[in-house]
């Protein structure tokens, strides 16, 4: 194999290469940081890895035990020849595309787009069928990253960890970090027979088992390559190997993993989910940094004016229960105001007949006469009245059993035929002009009658691997996926500046191309839990915390110290208020008032900044032990908060951490119980929380900015 330099390109603090087989035709991509360059061995002996990674029916499988494990490096793959490289400067971004074809008559382009000022890097793969024939897809990546690591001349024995973050329902976000030895991912010793480790999820809830995001991290080096895929449908990462290096790629889900095959006519173009790409020269928090800081792009894009200042919410779902009516919003609503709470939301119920549950009653989206008389004018008025901002809650792709909607079928999702029934729920066919029309009336409709400028949108089941209408069942999901985020965006334009938060039950849509149409999400549907801190310090790793959406609930029997770590636990993103909030006493309520006033102090931090991870590993979540500590720093270094909580079994000394190097702020002032005081000495932060489950946050800044 001839090898050679093709072309680099700087992206800021990352080169990235193109690395060609001249004798093939073969064209790989890599990526280090800037700096590290001279560190490359570029006598290296391995195979390239193609760029693209693609599979067409009737071709052949890949050899080396890998049918049925992997797609990759099929014979379509390795039929790829590089043909032309162009790269375009513009305003805002940089665009490399690179050409390759397959003698059949197939054009693919992989486009790598750097926007100016990010650290992460965008890459999109297009098919251009330009034969007289139908193709048929069957694997196609948005993404490829080969070449790991290059530091080294040999496989780089206990060196390289593999990082994914996992997710279940209310325990989002736990990271799992593997040497690849571990999962079998180092070479024979033949360099036969192919390592994969294939993962991802398949359905319509992308934050599922796994976030869509991996990291390989070569641990001597200290460098981290990583990606996020925008992907809300079925998505699939592949850690591969068969020789010295490690390749990193994924995309959609393929055939074998998520019943997924496209046809492409002649003429047609068919493109990819994004991948947002990165690598660190540091460790696995500073990539995860670097990934969620590009989600700011879109906010940008957005610029809902309201949000600047990452106002308070407060969400009634866990003071109803789902059986809003006016007179608790009337009661609500003049219990908060002039509180500093921007937004009030009528959650789920509001349009639930008489001895009916909400969960069984979507789709018809009719006002409940009996919960709300003459309508929901009276409750909106009395939220506007009252100083704040009016939401309403919806789920729009479904109808529930319950609903008289749940029995028009014609308009529904089909496997096999027969409605996809999951559960209560039935879901919407999203492509369907009726459905559409319905939904326009029912919701942007209703949304523009009562003046609400907060919409949540839920979303509490799953499509499964696919639906009837396509050629497969992967690229129906794919369809109707994006056909609702089409929906999302038909709002947005209906309706301008309205905050819209995701919720698919707590943080199952918890991926980029979600985020990216949305102003916040709610994080979990951990409403009064002791792992709230844990799983929203988690996701840190993978959303903004300006977009992360956190509850405090409240109830009466709730002591100083239980208000305090809920509050702080808000801290960590956006705080969301809810529970017996008309019941609470006069101290409780002083706690509150100054806990949402040291929230706006820190929002510029939580909005804009850097976030460091302290404590020990915390096993169980449900019964969590230690502590833990977040450091957020803005990103211009004047400022700094440290948010702590202790579980059980904290030491009685307190706390001790050792900050950064070169740290250099003082502390400022706390919020915490009465009697907790921090102290900086000789680089190490020490607090006297000494008792289980309590809380406190330590605000920093610079002498000369007070």
């Amino acid at each position: 194999m001839s090898k050679e330099l093709l072309s680099k390109f700087c992206c800021g603090d990352i080169l990235i290469q193109y690395i060609i087989d001249n004798s093939s035709g073969k064209i790989e991509f890599n990526m280090i940081p800037t700096e590290l360059e001279y560190l490359v061995d570029y006598q290296k002996q391995y195979n390239l890895d193609s760029l693209i990674q693609i599979k067409i029916i009737g071709d052949d499988y890949p050899n080396g035990f890998a049918h049925g494990v992997t797609m990759r490096n099929s014979m379509t793959t390795l039929n790829l020849k590089y043909h032309c490289q162009t790269c375009e400067e513009k305003d805002d971004c940089r665009i490399i595309k690179t050409i390759l074809v397959d003698s059949r008559g197939y054009l693919l382009e992989h486009k790598v787009i750097w926007y100016f000022g990010y650290s992460a890097i965008e890459i999109i793969t297009s098919f251009k069928n330009t034969s007289e024939s139908k193709v048929s897809i069957e694997l196609l990546s948005s993404f490829s990253v080969g070449g790991i690591t290059p530091f080294e001349e040999d496989d780089a024995s206990n060196s390289l960890i593999l990082h994914r973050i996992r997710s279940v329902w209310s325990s989002e976000g736990r990271l799992e970090s593997i040497p690849v030895e571990d999962i079998q991912l180092e070479p024979s010793w033949s360099l036969y027979g192919v390592r994969c480790e294939r993962f991802g999820q398949v359905g319509s809830m992308p934050v599922r088992k796994y976030f869509p995001f991996a990291a390989i991290e070569d641990k001597k080096r200290n460098v981290c390559w990583g990606v996020q895929l925008a992907c809300a449908s079925s998505w699939q990462l592949e850690v591969y190997r068969n020789d010295n290096s490690i390749c990193l790629s994924g995309g959609l889900a393929d055939r074998e993993f998520g019943h997924w095959v496209k046809d492409v006519l002649p003429g047609e173009k068919f493109t990819t989910p994004t991948s947002i790409v990165s690598v660190s020269q540091g460790d696995i928090d500073l990539l995860c940094q670097r990934l969620t800081q590009f989600h700011n792009k879109a906010l940008l894009e957005q610029n809902i004016k309201v949000e600047e200042e990452l106002p308070v919410v407060f969400n009634e779902f866990c003071t109803t229960w789902g059986n809003p009516t006016y007179e608790n919003i009337y009661k609500i609503a003049n219990c908060i105001k002039n509180k500093g709470i921007k937004y009030l939301v009528i959650d789920c119920g509001w349009y639930k007949a008489s001895n009916r549950n909400w969960d069984c009653s979507m789709g018809d989206w009719d006002i409940s006469s009996e919960m709300f008389p003459g309508g929901l004018e009276n409750a909106v008025e009395i939220i506007k009245s009252c100083g704040m901002i009016p939401g309403i809650w919806f789920e729009i792709e479904v109808a529930g059993r319950d609903s008289d909607s749940f029995n028009n079928t014609e308009h529904q999702l089909k496997r096999d035929g027969v409605p996809i029934t999951t559960g209560n729920r039935r879901f919407w066919d999203m492509e369907d002009p009726y459905v559409i029309n319905y939904l326009t009336k029912k919701v942007i409709d209703l949304i523009k009658k009562y003046g609400f400028g907060y919409l949540k949108i839920d979303y509490n089941d799953n499509i499964g691997i696919g639906c009837d209408g396509s050629e497969s069942l992967g690229e129906g999901l794919r369809k109707k996926i994006i056909a609702s985020q089409e929906f999302i965006k038909k709002i947005k334009r209906e309706v301008p500046n309205i905050v819209i938060e995701n919720c698919s039950s707590g943080g199952h849509r918890l991926e980029p191309s979600m985020m990216s149409i949305t102003s916040m999400t709610s994080f979990s549907d951990a409403h009064e839990c002791n792992e709230i801190p844990i799983i929203a310090a988690n996701l840190h790793r993978t959303t903004l915390p300006r977009q992360n959406q956190i509850w405090a609930v409240f109830r009466k029997e709730d002591s100083s110290r239980r208000l305090i770590y809920s509050l702080i636990s808000t801290f960590l993103g956006r705080m969301c208020l809810s529970g017996d909030i008309y019941n609470l006493d006069e101290n409780q309520w002083d706690i509150i008032d100054k806990g949402i006033a040291f929230y706006k102090k820190i929002s510029p931090i939580i909005k804009e900044g850097n976030t460091q991870f302290f404590g020990n590993r915390i096993k169980s979540y449900r019964n969590p032990e230690g502590f833990q500590g977040i450091l957020r720093t803005s990103n211009d270094g004047n400022k700094a908060i440290m948010i702590i909580h202790t579980f059980k079994n904290n030491v009685e000394e307190g706390i001790s951490m050792t900050l950064p190097d070169n740290f250099s702020l003082s502390i400022h002032s706390i919020f915490g119980e009465k009697g907790i005081n921090a102290k900086i000495i000789d680089g190490r932060l020490q607090c006297n929380l000494n008792k289980s489950f309590q809380a406190a946050c330590i605000y920093m800044e610079k002498s000369e900015i007070r």
